[in-house]
């Protein structure tokens, strides 16, 4: 551990050159002087190498030790522009008010076209949003000899939940193993355990108890574990199983737009807008074989997971979303979206960061919730209720032949 103290620890030029000479492994400057430091020595030996000019990235605003678990090798930070849109009265399960939602991006009249949908929903008295499902699942692959042990397996696995579920929480304060479920390809069989992760996104957390449910599994049967993750979770990857049985929560936001409102700010009908979801987020969707049935949720969700800390790679799970529009039978519109597999936390991770840490208070569910899980559960319903703003817009704009030239008026 550095102490930061020493008036012999190095300046950057001293550590670069103690690189260059051998004495010091660029991956482990934090050894031999503080954080920003070796973030400063790496940028000058970066800078050294490639021509290129570091000075931006190095001008963070944070202590670079609050990033130790973020990030290894660093030389600053990417800054990217952070705005907020509404505020929107959002009725939830986990929390109900009118909240500011943070958006971090590069992509010029996003949050335009967000906040515009944000206005819209709170003309007609904000959206609702509901958690439906939630657990964060890892899913092993085992070797056995053939289906009979296959067979053996599932039974084991059946009769012994209990046990699995006692050796997985053992590693976790705070996980619970909800259900193990078993799936058989020949020689191999997959346990997909899904864990209740309370306010922890907890890719790390089931990783770590479901080593310790293997260990069992392994002691226990002939089956001989070939991979902790056999990519039947699924992470990272458009997967159908994760738009059939979730990832992380399963939520969903609507509202219910006056006619009037929607033919005076959106500029069109409920029964356009109402057609075009129909063509183009399912109709088009379904003949491009699309796990997602929308217009740009992926936009939202990319967004505000840069903004308050999340994995940002797991925007493809996000994304895995459904909207839906039809005109009631009072004339109005009803809309919709459902979020099948979104992976949020308000602990841990990139929520330690400074400025995520700040977008998760602009939402005012940072940190842990009481009870348990309800902090992460309000996190999804404002993700939901963003996206939904976003397909509102996004869908009135096209009903209104104003895409373009939003776009254009914009400077975008």
């Amino acid at each position: 551990m550095t102490d930061t103290a020493d008036s012999d620890a190095p300046d950057a030029a001293e550590l670069a050159e103690r690189v260059r000479d051998g004495d010091a492994p660029f991956y482990d400057l934090e050894a031999h002087a503080d954080a920003d430091t070796a973030a400063a020595a790496r940028r000058l030996l970066v800078e050294a190498h490639s021509g290129a000019d570091l000075d931006a990235v190095g001008a963070y605003g944070f202590d670079a030790a609050a990033a130790d678990a973020a990030v290894e090798n660093m030389i600053g930070a990417a800054q990217i522009p952070m705005g907020v849109v509404g505020p929107v009265e959002i009725d939830g399960g986990a929390r109900s008010g009118e909240r500011y939602l943070p958006l971090a991006t590069t992509e010029g009249a996003l949050l335009a076209s967000v906040n515009r949908g944000c206005s819209v929903i709170g003309r007609a008295g904000g959206a609702t949003a509901r958690v439906f499902k939630s657990g964060m699942t890892r899913a092993p692959a085992f070797r056995v000899a053939d289906v009979a042990e296959a067979e053996a397996l599932v039974g084991w696995v059946r009769e012994n939940e209990a046990d699995l579920a006692a050796a997985a929480e053992a590693t976790t304060n705070h996980g619970e193993l909800l259900d193990v479920t078993t799936y058989v390809v020949g020689n191999t069989v997959f346990l997909r355990f899904r864990y209740d992760t309370k306010d922890a996104m907890g890719m790390n957390m089931v990783t770590i108890a479901t080593e310790a449910a293997c260990d069992l599994v392994e002691s226990e049967t002939t089956a001989s574990l070939v991979a902790l993750s056999g990519n039947l979770c699924t992470d990272k990857k458009p997967a159908a199983i994760n738009a059939v049985e979730g990832r992380g929560r399963s939520v969903a936001a609507d509202a219910t737009l006056p006619r009037e409102v929607v033919e005076e700010r959106l500029h069109t009908t409920p029964e356009a807008i109402a057609e075009i979801n129909t063509r183009k987020n399912l109709v088009g969707s379904a003949k491009a074989a699309s796990l997602g049935f929308n217009a740009h949720v992926a936009n939202v969700v990319a967004a505000m997971f840069l903004a308050t800390g999340q994995d940002a790679a797991q925007v493809v799970e996000g994304a895995n979303a459904i909207t839906t529009a039809e005109v009631d039978p009072d004339g109005d519109l009803y809309v919709s979206v459902s979020l099948a597999s979104l992976e949020v936390g308000t602990v841990g991770g990139g929520t330690k960061l400074p400025t995520q840490a700040a977008g998760l208070d602009v939402l005012g569910v940072r940190g842990g919730g009481d009870p348990a899980g309800s902090n992460a559960d309000a996190l999804a319903e404002c993700v939901a209720v963003g996206a939904l703003a976003g397909e509102l817009s996004l869908l009135a704009a096209l009903g209104s032949r104003h895409l373009s030239s939003a776009h254009e008026s914009l400077g975008r």
